[in-house]
């Protein structure tokens, strides 16, 4: 198979300008001759940076599941909840649709990144005979659902912000609240940090 990385050629990932990749001089690093950004055949030390989001992900997943994400309070009452019991009281209160989706949303969004992140990642390390087109679908399905691992922060933030009643109802993030960001933003750079080309690396070994 001919690829661009065989023909010496190389895509700017600033300005999209495909062109020859010439090798720099001991010291200096090639440059995008329309934008002059650096030049990579490859993004620097991608499987080393994503395995290390993506563990750090795995780690944070544990205080964002098992601590409290907010406590509501209304009428002198209430308890810190979970993420987990959070869907339990609204599948108790009959609120199916919205359990469900805070589910997905915060639990099930940010485990399949993650656990598809970590088999991207071995598929590329140990060359494991994985469809090249379909572990390129399984990276675009990572990248399109990341863009609802936010939902249960904008629903706390609004709530924090609309619930003011004083003495009467009160609403406070929790820690988990902090730990379920962390991961979410380190969901979000660990598919940034990873690059699909690695992919189809495989399919056709590299010429150096």
């Amino acid at each position: 198979m001919k690829t661009a990385i065989n023909a010496g050629l190389a895509l700017c990932h600033c300005c999209h300008k495909l062109q020859r990749l010439v090798k720099a001089s001991p010291g200096e690093r090639a440059c995008c001759i329309r934008c002059g950004s650096g030049l990579h055949a490859r993004l620097p030390n991608s499987i080393m940076l994503t395995w290390g989001y993506t563990l750090a992900g795995f780690i944070m997943m544990i205080p964002a599941n098992f601590y409290p994400i907010m406590t509501v309070v209304y009428l002198g009452r209430g308890e810190p909840d979970t993420i987990m019991s959070g869907v339990m009281h609204l599948a108790q209160a009959g609120m199916y649709p919205i359990a469900i989706l805070v589910f997905v949303a915060s639990i099930a969004v940010p485990l399949i990144k993650l656990l598809g992140l970590t088999l991207l990642l071995l598929a590329v390390q140990r060359h494991w005979k994985l469809s090249a087109r379909q572990c390129t679908l399984m990276y675009r399905i990572i990248e399109f659902i990341g863009r609802w691992s936010m939902l249960d922060l904008f629903m706390i933030s609004v709530l924090v912000t609309l619930v003011d009643l004083g003495s009467i109802a009160t609403i406070t993030a929790g820690p988990g609240a902090s730990a379920f960001a962390t991961v979410v933003v380190l969901t979000i750079l660990a598919a940034l940090s990873f690059d699909p080309r690695l992919i189809w690396d495989r399919e056709a070994p590299r010429n150096d």
